[in-house]
């Protein structure tokens, strides 16, 4: 924790708002500049940029990161047609630009703009930046991370930076077509100008979509391309902040292992379920969810896909402790499902929540925390079931969270139109078990399979409704 506070040393980090748009404005006390504006990706939110922010910050940039609408802590939910430029596209530009103007007004900006954004971001960047240039208030730089847009022509924006993790293949294409627009037989690694216009395409070795937002190589770019914009030398640190990220989270998971241990023992390990009944558990509702989910599912809550998940997981689980409760002893520690919430949604979700993403929900997102529940509790107590309260084999628990993961993904497939974004769900689900799952599985070894289902279930609804985006088809 020394050092990711270490990385703040110095600045003056400021929580501000802009109309209903939440905001965090990085710089040196009394700093003169550029201004860089800071867009985060899709269920992302401000704090996922901090690598970005910090590091142009200490270098004496005038940085403002902000929570598009439906994300972080922004109480407007997204709106308009998510496939249409001139519906969602459309509106979260006009907030681009809105925090664009209030932070030309800040003191102590220079007047020039620069934009930085990651993954959707990138499409609302530059599309923002044509649109500021087309009424005489041209942006000096565009850093796109992870990028794809439509919007880019061989000659806008002007000042373009495209920056790829090493694993994202099919987004590195995009940049290097891009770059290609001013000379055809461009490579990655190589600046191009032409007729005024400047472009470069950079990969950052050894990481991906999330990756290359705390990749050295990454950051090093970003400040370079936008020193060479704006005519600068900065002399800052690179802030890299990802390995003591993951060495604090990892500390605070380590750390439940020995309180767990302080939690009254269940008196016995339940056997294990023969395995004619735990594949029946399995593949049934594998099935027959999808199927019979997706031909019944009427949206009604205001976050996306997050009522059909509500639904999805509480058939799951509902039907797999149908077939496997009476291999369940009825035992519940409260003292266990205390210890497990609190650790998972107060210490392990306030260190996301300051490091890395946002994790401590407004008031509109609470009833929706409640709405989960409903699904995420039933579906965790059967996995700690399955699971034989992480005393299962390795097969076991590798194969029950798997089974539930295609289930899933089987559902998207089925109603890709409606349910695409049930794919973005699937690597948290990933995460969540083995990060969660681990706490989890220390606490049901202890106390029984149903206290750390109720736990495990509480985190999952908390984690789900305090990070993806809230949606509004009005």
């Amino acid at each position: 924790m020394f050092r990711l506070e270490g990385a703040r040393y110095g600045l003056d980090i400021t929580q501000i708002r802009i109309g209903q748009t939440p905001a965090t404005l990085y710089r040196q006390p009394e700093a003169t500049g550029p201004l860089v504006v800071a867009a985060h990706g899709f269920a992302g939110s401000r704090q996922l940029m901090q690598s970005y922010s910090l590091t142009l910050a200490q270098s004496g940039y005038i940085v403002l990161a902000f929570d598009f609408e439906g994300h972080g802590r922004n109480p407007v939910p997204m709106s308009g047609d998510v496939t249409s430029i001139d519906g969602t596209t459309a509106l979260l530009v006009a907030e681009t630009r809105r925090v664009i103007d209030a932070g030309r007004a800040l003191p102590g900006v220079s007047g020039d703009v620069a934009l930085l954004g990651h993954s959707m971001a990138t499409d609302i960047i530059v599309r923002t930046a044509i649109a500021e240039g087309a009424e005489g208030r041209p942006v000096g730089a565009v850093v796109a991370i992870s990028m794809f847009s439509g919007a880019v022509t061989a000659g806008e924006p002007a000042s373009l930076l495209m920056i790829s993790g090493q694993w994202e293949g099919a987004l590195r294409d995009v940049a290097l077509a891009n770059l290609r627009q001013l000379r055809p037989d461009a490579q990655e690694g190589t600046t191009e100008h032409h007729d005024g216009i400047a472009r470069r395409a950079v990969v950052a070795p050894g990481v991906e979509h999330v990756g290359v937002l705390f990749s050295a190589t990454a950051l090093r770019e970003a400040r370079d391309w936008l020193d060479a914009s704006f005519d600068l030398a900065s002399e800052g640190p690179i802030v890299r902040i990802g390995i003591w990220v993951v060495l604090l989270l990892g500390g605070i998971v380590g750390l439940l292992r020995p309180l767990a241990r302080l939690l009254p023992p269940a008196p016995k390990t339940p056997p294990a379920i023969p395995a004619p009944r735990y594949w029946a558990a399995m593949l049934v509702p594998a099935v027959l969810v999808p199927v019979i989910g997706t031909r019944v599912y009427t949206p009604f809550m205001p976050v996306l896909v997050a009522d059909y998940l509500m639904i999805h997981l509480a058939a799951y689980g509902g039907l797999q402790m149908l077939l496997v409760w009476r291999h369940a002893p009825l035992r519940l520690s409260m003292p266990a499902v205390v210890l497990l919430t609190v650790w998972g949604v107060a210490v392990f979700g306030l260190a996301m929540d300051r490091y890395v993403a946002s994790f401590a929900p407004n008031a509109e997102r609470l009833a929706i925390i409640a709405f989960l529940c409903v699904g995420t509790i039933p579906a965790m107590m059967a996995d700690g079931i399955l699971t034989q309260a992480g005393r299962g084999t390795l097969a076991r628990r590798v194969a029950t969270r798997t089974v539930l993961i295609l289930s899933l993904a089987g559902a998207a497939m089925l109603d890709p139109e409606r349910l695409m974004f049930l794919f973005i769900i699937l690597p948290v689900l990933v995460l969540f078990f083995l990060l969660y799952g681990l706490m989890g599985r220390w606490v049901g070894q202890r106390s029984g399979a149903v206290s750390a289902g109720l736990g495990l279930g509480l985190c999952l609804a908390w984690s789900l409704g305090a990070t993806f985006p809230l949606f509004s088809a009005g």
